[in-house]
């Protein structure tokens, strides 16, 4: 991600005139429905993943499908703070953040459980199903593809939707690696480098967030001193 990503927009909430407001108003429309889209095929793609990793007994395949229940709650999150207050929208952003940590945290525990279990999933349904997944990601990322370089909370969408592409392509190179090797070692490093991913991306979202917060909380105390 380019240093522009990380720059706050001021479409939302920081437009004046009748013009900006107007464009304001169509960004605004053009972001909801982007994330009630996301937010279906998210839901669906974690009911039939679960289903699958457990079927396979896979790590990274039950690791993604939480990261898919974790983004659809994420953009109906989004969807609640969408027209608030920047200030509200970076809380919910920093909130974002700290639940895609703790995610991280939990894949980086479940793959060491499996590791000293020792299991070996079944490579074919990785495979099948982390294309199909590849499919649905690779759909929202282009569709949110607009709004990354938005406020943190519009950010954390596009970040959450590029870091899940970025994990079903690495299902699918697991699955290669299951298969050609009978061992779960690829699959294992695959559940590691989602972990990885989840926790850098927290890490982007918050320190975002708490800059956001910053601002307003520095706004705020110019505007009291001002009145």
């Amino acid at each position: 991600m380019g240093a522009s990503c990380c720059t706050p927009s001021h479409n939302h909430s920081h437009d004046h005139g009748h013009g900006g407001h107007d464009h304001g108003h169509d960004h605004g429309n053009a972001a909801r429905l982007a994330l009630w889209i996301a937010l279906i095929l998210n839901a669906g793609m974690f009911v039939v993943e679960l289903g699958a990793g457990l079927t396979a007994g896979s790590t990274s395949l039950l690791a993604d499908s939480a990261d898919f229940l974790g983004d659809a709650a994420n953009y109906g999150l989004a969807l609640a703070v969408l027209s608030m207050a920047l200030v509200w929208r970076a809380r919910v952003a920093l909130l974002k953040g700290i639940t895609m940590g703790l995610f991280g945290l939990w894949v980086a525990g479940m793959t060491i459980s499996h590791a000293i279990a020792g299991t070996v999933p079944e490579p074919a349904t990785m495979g099948i199903i982390g294309f199909a997944a590849l499919a649905v990601n690779v759909l929202v990322t282009a569709i949110l593809y607009r709004f990354r370089t938005g406020d943190s909370n519009m950010r954390a969408v596009w970040i959450c939707s590029r870091n899940d592409a970025l994990g079903n392509l690495a299902v699918m190179a697991a699955a290669t690696g299951v298969f050609a090797t009978g061992t779960a070692w690829p699959d294992l490093a695959v559940a590691a480098f989602m972990a990885i991913l989840a926790l850098w991306g927290s890490v982007q979202v918050m320190r975002q967030a708490s800059a956001e917060l910053r601002q307003e909380r520095a706004a705020a105390t110019v505007q009291g001193a001002a009145d």
